[in-house]
């Protein structure tokens, strides 16, 4: 279940009393940049992930080549 509108805008709200006006375009950047980072990490490891796999892949098919 999301946020809807009115939460948002509540939660915008209390940031911008807790943060005031000159943090909260820094606070924002933090976020995104920390939020791109998670991304490049978690995208790494599925690649990962995929190239394991067609490695097994790759040494499954040449071990049943080779029984045969």
């Amino acid at each position: 279940m999301s946020p809807g509108p009115m939460s948002l805008i509540i939660i915008a709200i209390v940031a911008l009393i807790i943060f005031g006006p000159k943090k909260l375009p820094e606070f924002g950047k933090a976020v995104g940049s920390s939020l791109r980072e998670f991304k490049n990490a978690t995208k790494g490891l599925v690649d990962d992930d995929d190239s394991t796999k067609k490695a097994a892949e790759q040494k499954d098919a040449v071990e049943q080549k080779d029984a045969k």
